[in-house]
């Protein structure tokens, strides 16, 4: 019997930017666990994929998150797959697609939306996401699962990328989550 074999992960965080967090609900929460996933990624050489939402006005990305090996899309529309340089940058569709960021019920959920909608594999990362009122990201979560994504937090994440406490990074990513 031939071994399953892992399909491809990939991380895009959404619009995680200086001038919106200050306004997000729990926001430095969903900013430690969006960086632990970043962390974590790198580690595991787990492509991660940023966008940015107009940045002249919402700003760049909060610092201490984009990295030398990521990447930034500029964009204008709240569903990042109506971005053709979004949609360039997507890994096959065999990759499962890991999604954090802000806003819940704006970019994050129209982007769920649109790659549930090109036939990815979505897990919505509910700790690593804000909006800045609570019910906004409740109904967010809900109505993508009801799509189709599936919920998850940053640990179980992590902990099913390493699959192990063999595997020889453990450690290291352990340290991100403590």
């Amino acid at each position: 019997m031939k071994p399953e074999s892992k399909p491809d992960r990939a991380l895009i965080v959404v619009d995680m930017q200086a001038k919106l967090m200050p306004h997000i609900e729990h926001g430095e929460r969903v900013f430690r666990h969006c960086a632990a996933l970043i962390r974590a990624a790198d580690l595991l050489h787990i492509p991660v994929l940023f966008t940015e939402q107009n940045p002249h006005g919402l700003g760049a990305t909060v610092d201490g998150l984009i990295g030398e090996r990521h990447r930034s899309i500029e964009k204008h529309t709240f569903d990042a797959t109506l971005c053709p340089e979004f949609t360039a940058a997507l890994p096959s569709r065999n990759t499962v697609l890991f999604v954090a960021g802000c806003e819940a019920h704006v970019c994050v959920l129209r982007t769920v939306r649109g790659l549930l909608r090109l036939g990815y594999t979505v897990e919505l990362v509910a700790d690593a996401t804000g909006s800045r009122a609570p019910e906004n990201k409740a109904i967010a979560l809900a109505r993508a699962q009801q799509d189709g994504a599936v919920p998850s937090t940053a640990e179980t994440v992590i902990f099913g990328w390493l699959e192990s406490c063999r595997h020889p990074r453990f450690k290291d990513v352990l340290a991100l989550v403590k």
